[in-house]
């Protein structure tokens, strides 16, 4: 490894660590605090998709603010009976080109661009079958500050400059509706006390960020495991859960997900909506495959997975690889 990935490394498990000492503090519980950081470091790169940032506080309201009892219950589709939770999130992505060296771009990269954005997050689990709804509001380009944060983290880590910010999508407002079903069957005994489970799901995107229809499923395997799916991810990952139960005792399960997404629009390779910008030709067809493992005690969890993307767009070289690193924390 070498020393600017290991600095980066160093700082991010720092991070985490300190984060970890939260429930220890904690003095009752209000709800719970999931954050997560996706990164191409742990996977020793530096472009496209280089950095994901989200945090969904989903509050212990019981029972919960009449608003959400409303829509639960007028979504079409949704349970009519069944627990409903509610939680607001807010996030930061990071697209650059492939090599951040360059203060123009060649013809074919996808372009620089950084999303801001805050999400009303309504979920309904009756036991067997679990229903999503998210509402995202953001903004992408310079408001989104992403050239401000990349540059500021590569000097406090002593990493390359990036250079090619000049090019990146003007501003424009972002609204989409995220909407996402998963079914949980029983967990299967094996031996030695171990349980193994397999949850599909299926659901789709419609904004001017992405539009998409997707489907795939999570298997699990571990010495207990708690109604969520796997741990949450940054949109458009593989869907996971910013609720979830875990006990005093030390526990863990490895999970593994595929992810297939059939793709209309995605604003980081067509290209602004509104105004004419850099863009290349998309995949129509995308799919994330992810392994990981995630550690509860005392109430917290900690998970880590690679990730592994399909090319998203023509003359991509290589596929898109990154880790995700989420801590969730009951507050």
């Amino acid at each position: 490894m070498d020393s600017t990935l290991a600095r980066r490394t160093g700082y991010a498990l720092g991070l985490a660590a300190a984060l970890a000492v939260g429930p220890a503090a904690a003095a009752g519980r209000d709800g719970t605090l999931s954050l997560v950081w996706e990164n191409d470091l742990f996977s020793q790169k530096d472009q496209h998709y280089t950095n994901g940032l989200l945090a969904l506080w989903v509050p212990d309201d019981a029972p919960p603010p009449a608003w959400a009892l409303r829509v639960a219950r007028l979504l079409p589709g949704f349970p009519v009976t069944g627990e409903v939770r509610h939680g607001y999130a807010l996030g930061h992505a990071m697209f650059t080109a492939n090599d951040i060296s360059l203060v123009e771009p060649p013809p074919g990269e996808p372009p620089y661009a950084g999303w801001l954005y805050g999400s009303v997050w309504l979920g309904v689990w009756n036991g067997r079958q679990a229903d999503q709804l998210t509402l995202t509001l953001g903004v992408v380009g310079p408001a989104a500050l992403a050239e401000q944060g990349q540059k500021f983290v590569h000097k406090i880590t002593g990493s390359e400059d990036p250079r090619g910010w000049d090019t990146q999508l003007e501003n424009e407002p972002t609204l989409g509706l995220t909407y996402q079903r998963s079914w949980r069957g029983e967990a299967v005994e094996l031996q030695g006390g171990k349980r193994f489970d397999f949850t599909p799901h299926a659901g789709g995107a419609l904004g001017n960020v992405y539009t998409y229809a997707n489907a795939g499923f999570t298997l699990r395997y571990g010495s207990q495991l708690p109604r969520d799916d796997a741990p949450l991810r940054v949109q458009p990952g593989p869907p996971g859960a910013g609720l979830y139960a875990a006990g005093d005792d030390f526990d863990w399960y490895l999970f593994a997900g595929v992810d297939g997404r059939a793709v209309a629009r995605n604003l980081f390779l067509d290209g602004s909506t509104f105004e004419d910008s850099r863009g290349v030709d998309k995949k129509p067809l995308v799919a994330d495959l992810q392994i990981g493992v995630a550690l509860t005690w005392r109430g917290a969890r900690l998970s880590y997975a690679q990730v592994l993307r399909t090319r998203e767009y023509d003359h991509q070289p290589d596929p898109t690889d990154f880790g995700a690193l989420t801590l969730s924390l009951p507050l």
